[in-house]
């Protein structure tokens, strides 16, 4: 089910009322929630539901045990038990077969003749965000940031709550936990918010990033030998565009359809390519994810304690491992490296020599801004191609220029402009779109709406994609 759909609107209709009319029923509703978050789930492959309440109930029971325990050693043990049976699973559904192929490969370079058969068992979607929920909440125990919940349903209800359940945001358990303990308050709701971020991620997802994906980008790196050197740049600057106008998408509509619900989950875009150094950029790209990565891999790794080269190794390893989670190949620990080695760079070019691209004169902007651009375009290549060679051989084609002619339609640039003007609009525009919507005649609030969603029908292509991040 998703959610551009009529399928999802129908869902969310029955959802809605019923959940506001069990708000003084708190319990009861958040069971209510828990069903038809399993539903959800489910209407992909119902068999996976039942992964999802094994791994909520061992990350609850672990919950159990920290807290039901003093001793320093035994809620170690708690702790890396649970941390490994939650990255078992991963590594089984995610891993398995990719290092099952490597290792075969390394031992046919030693002359061994290794078998190593396949899982053949199909990716369960969302597997590496149930993960990361269930390690922040084991984690965020163990360190005493949030007490472990008495509640399973509670619980439950965190790990599979369906507005984030697929893709993110990924939300910690402290700031989700305290809010189900309680009943919703309505005052809190953010109407003309939550309207605003639900019709801008289907204008973004299926009128910019469907029809930028399926009418350039997709063809031109299917077949990247077949255009000319223009094509494959712009296609490249297109994937930037189709990336982020898809996955913020899914989390605009993921957090505009929580706060309806009553339920708050945080901000994961800020406009990520007006970033002026890639540090910079990943303070506004998946922002959830790079705070993730920052308290629970480069803090405890050491951070920027251990001296320069400690702390260069320490961004190395943070950004591989987070490149290896976003999938089972070397393009993405490449795609990792990249962003480790280009923030290690920016570090020792401020510590040696006190040039920080964020800050300075507007043209030390400007420049920190198009280099940062480029290194972030270059290195999606390997994030969109399905192999690391098929990114080397799409780098190959652009030096080489087939010399074949431009195929980028007017329409197609269009779109590109359109969804690079998301990063270029000024935050207090939108602050005071929002305070007109919000004071507007009941007519007006209805007719803005219909309209968007008559246009994303109309202008929307036949039928409409998973969103990107549905495969990580």
């Amino acid at each position: 089910m998703l959610f551009p759909t009529i399928d999802f609107l129908l869902f969310f209709a029955v959802v809605f009322p019923i959940t506001w009319s069990l708000n003084d029923k708190n319990t009861l509703k958040k069971a209510f929630l828990v069903l038809v978050s399993y539903a959800f789930y489910a209407s992909w492959d119902w068999r996976f539901a039942f992964l999802l309440f094994f791994s909520s109930t061992g990350n609850y029971l672990a919950g159990r045990l920290l807290s039901a325990t003093t001793s320093p050693t035994r809620r170690s043990v708690v702790t890396w038990v649970a941390v490994a049976l939650n990255l078992l699973v991963l590594a089984y559904f995610k891993y398995f077969d990719f290092l099952a192929a490597e290792i075969m490969n390394l031992a046919r370079l030693f002359g061994l003749d290794l078998e190593i058969n396949a899982t053949e068992v199909p990716l369960p979607i969302a597997i590496s965000f149930l993960t990361f929920h269930g390690l922040s909440y084991v984690f965020d125990v163990s360190r005493k940031k949030v007490e472990a919940s008495k509640s399973l349903l509670d619980v439950v209800l965190y790990m599979a709550f369906f507005p984030h359940l697929v893709a993110g945001p990924i939300v910690r358990a402290a700031d989700l936990l305290g809010q189900l303990s309680k009943k919703s308050d309505p005052e809190r709701i953010d109407i003309a918010g939550s309207f605003a971020l639900i019709l801008g991620g289907l204008v973004k997802k299926v009128i910019i990033a469907s029809h930028i994906a399926t009418l350039f980008v997709d063809p031109v790196f299917v077949n990247p030998s077949d255009f000319g050197r223009l094509d494959l740049i712009l296609a490249a600057y297109g994937y930037a565009i189709v990336i982020y106008c898809d996955f913020s998408a899914y989390t605009d509509i993921a957090i505009g359809v929580a706060n309806l619900l009553g339920y708050q989950f945080p901000q994961n875009f800020n406009q990520p390519y007006r970033a002026t150094s890639l540090r910079d950029f990943w303070r506004r790209w998946h922002m959830s994810l790079s705070s993730w990565l920052r308290d629970y891999l480069y803090i405890p790794l050491g951070g920027d304690r251990g001296g320069r080269w400690a702390t260069y190794r320490n961004l190395m390893v943070t950004m591989l491992l987070g490149g290896l989670w976003h999938g089972a190949g070397t393009q993405f620990i490449i795609w990792g490296g990249l962003h480790g080695f280009w923030l290690a760079l920016e570090r020792f070019l401020k510590e040696s020599f006190g040039f920080d691209s964020s800050k300075g004169s507007l043209p030390i902007r400007l420049l920190g801004w198009f280099v940062t651009f480029q290194v972030v375009c270059a290195a999606w290549i390997f994030f969109r191609c399905p192999t690391s060679s098929a990114a080397f051989e799409y780098f190959r084609c652009i030096f080489r220029d087939s010399g074949a002619p431009p195929t980028a339609t007017p329409f197609v640039i269009a779109l590109m402009l359109l969804g690079f003007a998301t990063q270029l609009t000024r935050p207090e525009r939108y602050e005071s779109l929002l305070r007109w919507y919000a004071d507007a005649s009941l007519a007006m609030k209805v007719a803005v709406p219909s309209l968007t969603v008559l246009c994303v029908g109309v202008l929307g292509p036949k039928g409409v994609a998973p969103f990107i991040y549905f495969q990580f």
